[in-house]
């Protein structure tokens, strides 16, 4: 599977919980250059990930408001 179909696969929670664990490894040190470079683009690829599952998220809440506020204003036209 590839980097981006995984990507894709993933639940926010998933990601979420693997930046949280990639985050600590940075943080705990002891890691050789290479490793924390590793470490630091799935990082990257993760953040990505929650921030398409957030941007997501902030597009159906305002769609379901708009939606709300829809009728309210055509009703008030009548």
């Amino acid at each position: 599977m590839s980097s981006k179909t995984e990507e894709a696969a993933l639940s926010y929670e998933q990601a979420r919980d693997e930046l949280i664990e990639t985050v600590r490894r940075l943080e705990a040190g002891g890691t050789s250059l290479e490793e924390s470079l590793a470490l630091w683009e799935r990082g990257e690829e993760l953040a990505r990930v929650c921030q398409r599952w957030l941007e997501g998220a902030r597009a159906r809440l305002d769609a379901a408001l708009a939606e709300e506020e829809a009728p309210g204003e055509a009703e008030e036209e009548d």
